[in-house]
């Protein structure tokens, strides 16, 4: 018999999940998501249980995302059940964000797209000096969802545009500084940190007793050049400022130039948008965008080129469509944000 995919216990007050998928990278699966939501509602109503802690199984991720090959093949099989998966996950986003008690996220080596809603919504995360935080989704012709849209634009400055635009990975230094992280912890000091909120009365007095200094964020240092860059009105503007940069910041200008126009395009200028739109509205809302665009993107071209190039031919050469950016005025990105029929059934939190 296989392991479950998903494991949770109750230890002491704790309430403790662990993501259990060590040679998938802990991704996320429907199934996972639907009994991590059951639990939760379980919990939340439980006086036994004062907080929840999430974790990783194995030393390489938290949670690397979701199951996206599995939702490629369903839209190839022309699956109407394929845009499940995300509204349940976004649910469960929201339910985490909205969550009555603690709900720790012990984050440690990769967490990226999935991993990433189900750990930075929460009220606390720890991040070991192992985490590789990104949001790489404009890489695969898709866009920074469960939840980018709300926490992205609140991360300082331009950065979280910067993260949403790159998929820039993100250390230990730079995980605290932006946000991301709302304290770090030695990796090895996990397992006693797991078992000191067992018992906590308090997780804030047990997670200041693990706390360390991760020292100073590169990140941190690039925020100017990132907001010079970023805070223009347009990702043809980006793109001119970058190109255009002079003096210390020419070389990571040209680098993060070179970056962008290998994503895809139509991505990029959702994600720009949809960052945009997210600055201004409350976090339910932003679900609802993010839904709204997921029913567009898994009806388009470029996620399932992504996906090809990426996961099942592995060549690395996607062909984007459009493939230049010079073309992007040809679509209508705004159509990604329009109401869908049958809003009322997307509501966040259900």
């Amino acid at each position: 018999m296989s392991e479950p995919e998903i494991l949770f216990e109750k230890r002491g007050r704790m309430g403790l999940v662990t993501l259990n998928r060590p040679r998938a990278l802990n991704a996320l699966t429907h199934n996972m998501a639907l009994l991590l939501e059951k639990q939760l509602d379980a919990w939340r109503d439980d006086d036994g249980i004062g907080h929840v802690v999430v974790r990783g199984a194995g030393a390489k991720a938290f949670c690397a995302g979701g199951d996206i090959r599995h939702i490629y093949e369903q839209g190839l099989a022309g699956d109407p059940h394929q845009i499940d998966f995300f509204r349940d996950e976004y649910r469960l986003n929201a339910k985490i964000k909205h969550y009555p008690k603690p709900y720790v996220a012990l984050i440690d080596g990769i967490v990226m797209g999935g991993g990433v809603g189900v750990s930075v919504h929460g009220s606390h995360r720890v991040a070991g000096e192992g985490i590789g935080f990104a949001m790489p989704e404009v890489g695969i012709g898709f866009f920074p969802d469960v939840g980018g849209t709300y926490f992205l634009p609140r991360m300082p400055g331009e950065t979280g545009l910067y993260c949403g635009l790159t998929g820039a990975r993100l250390k230990q230094a730079d995980a605290l500084w932006s946000g991301v992280a709302t304290h770090a912890a030695a990796s090895a000091a996990f397992a006693d940190l797991t078992d000191a909120l067992a018992e906590a009365g308090s997780v804030d007095t047990v997670l200041a007793d693990f706390a360390v200094d991760p020292g100073e964020s590169p990140l941190g240092h690039q925020h100017v050049m990132i907001d010079a860059a970023f805070g223009a009105g347009s990702v043809g503007e980006i793109l001119h400022r970058l190109d255009s940069a002079a003096g210390e910041a020419a070389d990571w200008a040209a680098k993060t130039a070179t970056t962008i126009r290998k994503k895809s395009p139509t991505s990029v200028e959702i994600a720009y948008h949809q960052l945009r739109r997210g600055a201004k509205l409350d976090f339910d809302a932003c679900m609802r965008l993010e839904f709204r665009i997921v029913s567009r993107i898994l009806k388009g071209h470029d996620f399932y080129e992504g996906i090809r190039a990426t996961i099942i031919d592995k060549d690395g050469q996607p062909r984007w469509h459009p493939a230049d950016f010079d073309e992007i005025e040809s679509l209508d990105i705004d159509a990604h944000f329009a109401p869908l029929d049958d809003e009322d059934a997307t509501a966040f939190p259900a």
